[in-house]
């Protein structure tokens, strides 16, 4: 996949349009367990490392942007990074020994400590418990897949580096297109609680009970392997989740497809995925310099590249940008 640097804010025509940021074709290779194929629209193809021996993409320290570290990292000479422990590929997940935790997510992690001259420490907790252990102030930093949004900029510093789009995710052949919030009314529909992709569905699900139609009805499950099984089953019409794990799975299962992508950040704005830190607490500026410094310096494109994301690059990264709307529109 050609690598692109694009930082775009969208129309609302065009938000409902956006091309998979990760449209894929792929299969496990049946010789070598420790990797996976995917192929992009391109016609170009990238093999994923999906082994505990991941040769990450490394990068040297960079004692001005170091400086910028709050002393107390500093001393400590970790930096403590916390993702989500649930399973979703090529963002988190684990390797082939059930063990190590691999992604695009984690990479990037690296790659910042790298920068900042910090041992990364990862840590994987529920969803939930990123943000009280953020809110605690016992880890200095979330990557993963977290979305700006206004509501959380309230609580949060980000630093951004990379676009946030969304997907509909269907059994194979069921002959669903979603464009709007009429093509999922009276549909069931899960979601993750407490994500901006939830905020998003209740927003439809608002519009079209405005408009006359049924409400969406959504559905909640504990983790992903629940969740295609309803969907397998019939449970369930649809999944709305982050658009590269929608298509990585449906490239690699073929059991299921993507039938409606969307901004994460409602229909007037690109959506944004951030490094998250507890707010005013002084890492935000030097996460943005380690971010701008990758980015200029290739390794940033690299990391995307070897997860099939390049099409999720951004030019730079911004500092507390415009987010999703507290209100959904």
């Amino acid at each position: 996949m050609a690598t692109t640097f694009v930082t775009r804010r969208t129309t609302a025509a065009a938000a409902l349009g956006l091309a998979g940021a990760l449209a894929l074709a792929g299969c496990a290779n049946p010789t070598d367990g420790g990797t996976t194929e995917v192929a992009a629209t391109s016609g170009g193809k990238t093999r994923i490392n999906i082994s505990p021996d991941q040769h990450r993409v490394t990068t040297g320290k960079v004692d001005s942007i170091a400086a910028e570290v709050p002393e107390k990292i500093r001393k400590r000479g970790t930096l403590e990074i916390v993702d989500s422990s649930g399973s979703a590929a090529p963002l988190t997940f684990h390797a082939t020994d059930n063990r190590t935790v691999i992604g695009v997510e984690p990479d990037i992690a690296y790659l910042v400590a790298d920068v900042l001259g910090l041992k990364p420490h990862l840590n994987t907790v529920s969803w939930e418990n990123i943000f009280v252990g953020l809110d605690s102030g016992k880890y200095d930093v979330g990557l993963s897949n977290i979305t700006v949004t206004e509501e959380r900029k309230e609580k949060y510093d980000f630093a951004t580096y990379r676009e946030d789009n969304l997907a509909f995710e269907a059994k194979k052949g069921s002959g669903l297109k979603i464009t709007g919030p009429e093509d999922v009314a009276g549909r069931t529909v899960a979601v993750g609680s407490g994500t901006n992709q939830e905020k998003l569905l209740v927003e439809w699900s608002k519009e079209n009970e405005k408009a006359g139609r049924k409400p969406v009805d959504i559905k909640y499950y504990q983790n992903d392997s629940d969740t295609y099984l309803a969907l397998q089953s019939g449970r369930i019409d649809l999944y709305l989740g982050p658009n590269p794990t929608a298509a990585y799975h449906a490239a690699t299962t073929g059991k299921t497809e993507v039938v409606g992508t969307y901004s994460g950040a409602g229909a007037r704005l690109q959506g944004l995925i951030a490094a998250t830190t507890k707010k005013d607490n002084g890492l935000a500026k030097p996460l943005a310099d380690a971010l701008d410094h990758v980015i200029a310096n290739g390794t940033y494109a690299k990391v995307l590249k070897r997860w099939g994301l390049s099409g999720e690059a951004v030019r730079k990264s911004e500092i507390n940008p415009p987010g999703l709307p507290k209100n959904g529109s």
